[in-house]
């Protein structure tokens, strides 16, 4: 089992920029809320950092771009997919996370792991 993150934003040095300059100048229209979660404006909170070392599963982070290529999926995102063998589906869809803070996304996380690993 494996959890993979998906950004809704690219990768690239070019496209980090201006997601920083999105984040500070138009928060409120920032497409991002799992970037939004786990980084601010420019390193990753290191509460989230912490938290990540304490999941005893393999996580996989990508950009959007890159999950594109690599899957060719086209859920709305962000979003955070469960993988199983080669099954992967939604775990935590965008529109549960445009709902979290950080401490919730936390614990939404705990407890869904709980429950799979039930």
């Amino acid at each position: 089992m494996e959890l993979i993150f998906v950004y809704n934003a690219n990768s690239g040095k070019w496209n980090g920029y201006m997601d920083i300059m999105h984040k500070i100048f138009s928060p409120k229209t920032y497409p991002c809320s799992l970037c939004d979660i786990t980084y601010g404006t420019f390193k990753i909170r290191e509460e989230w950092a912490e938290f990540k070392k304490t999941l005893d599963i393999p996580l996989t982070f990508l950009h959007k771009d890159e999950w594109l290529e690599q899957y060719g999926f086209k859920d709305q995102l962000p979003a955070i997919f469960i993988k199983e063998g080669d099954d992967i589906k939604s775990w935590i869809p965008a529109e549960t996370l445009d709902q979290q803070d950080l401490g919730s996304l936390k614990k939404l996380i705990r407890n869904k792991l709980n429950l799979a690993m039930k």
